[in-house]
């Protein structure tokens, strides 16, 4: 029997999600939203590409939550997107009023649901879905570190003209201004970037990475990233799905580890069919040490405004 994913948010990112769950076969979606015939309308969409694809596994769209009950996973994607100009700070007080509620819908219906964040700002909405749902911190995991790495890997990909799959890319921290790109645990084709790149081109690299998202905002316009996050989220899902044991970067609870404890920030992790199911710890130098608890104070100080 196929594991049963809700993806909450039919947006692009939601919806490219679904998508990808469906074409990959790895289990069977609910895709909900508030606005009435957007999720059913899209469900049937990609049910009709079916027979062109392949996929036997299925989709249902639905503006009520009754359709999530006991699913595997739970994808959170709704939540406002950043317009040019907004920072993910900004957006912090609305989606955490929106995550909230999402969390309370479907922790209610699927008790044993691992869920996935995407909402903005990730690190944030993460600590507060895990504080609503009660879960085990293990449980409750935010995509971002996959989507940052995979920004890293492309952009190191371009200078040193290497296909982007065989760079392997390390961010950690925050999503956000402060993320920390880590070029020393960071390789392309087995050799590390900072023996085949300068400083003054791995930092303009790491730039580029830490704007990664605002690029793609200012260019769209109206809209944000979504092929990649939604890859991202998937990538997480399907190591869940599949027991493998993956090693990803992503937003998971420290209690400790590089020397933080009661925040959620980027670091990589083995997931497997109950979450998390350990944190790798790196040995990383001592400026990526102090840029990760940079980025974790940011995270603890933005997550504080929340009074939870």
């Amino acid at each position: 029997m196929k594991p049963k994913v809700t993806v909450v948010g039919a947006g692009f990112v939601g919806a490219g999600v679904a998508q990808r769950l469906l074409e990959k076969e790895l289990a069977n979606v609910v895709l909900v939203d508030v606005v009435e015939g957007m999720p059913q309308g899209k469900a049937l969409d990609m049910m009709e590409s079916a027979p062109i694809e392949g996929f036997s596994t299925t989709i249902v769209g639905t503006n009520s939550y009754e359709e999530t009950k006991n699913s595997d996973l739970v994808v959170i994607t709704a939540g406002l997107a950043r317009k040019p100009g907004m920072s993910r700070d900004d957006l912090q007080a609305k989606n955490a009023e929106i995550v909230g509620g999402i969390v309370k819908e479907v922790v209610s219906r699927s008790p044993k649901a691992i869920l996935i964040i995407v909402t903005n700002p990730l690190d944030v909405m993460t600590y507060l879905a895990w504080k609503k749902s009660g879960f085990d911190h293990r449980r409750v995991i935010g995509m971002a570190g996959v989507l940052d790495s995979a920004r890293y890997a492309y952009f190191l990909s371009l200078d040193l003209k290497v296909p982007p799959k065989e760079i392997e890319a390390v961010v950690l921290g925050g999503h956000g201004d402060l993320m920390v790109p880590a070029p020393e645990f960071s390789k392309a084709k087995g050799k590390s970037v900072t023996e085949l790149l300068s400083k003054e081109k791995i930092e303009a690299i790491n730039q580029r990475t830490r704007d990664g998202g605002i690029e793609i905002v200012n260019l769209l316009k109206t809209g944000s990233a979504y092929y990649a996050p939604s890859s991202s989220a998937v990538a997480m899902a399907e190591a869940m799905i599949k027991d493998s044991g993956r090693v990803l970067p992503c937003c998971v609870y420290l209690k400790g580890e590089y020397g933080i404890s009661n925040t959620y920030c980027g670091v990589p992790a083995s997931l497997s069919r109950e979450g998390v199911k350990k944190v790798i710890e790196l040995k990383l130098s001592q400026e990526s040490q102090a840029s990760l608890k940079r980025s974790a104070e940011h995270v603890r100080e933005q997550t504080v405004k929340l009074n939870l």
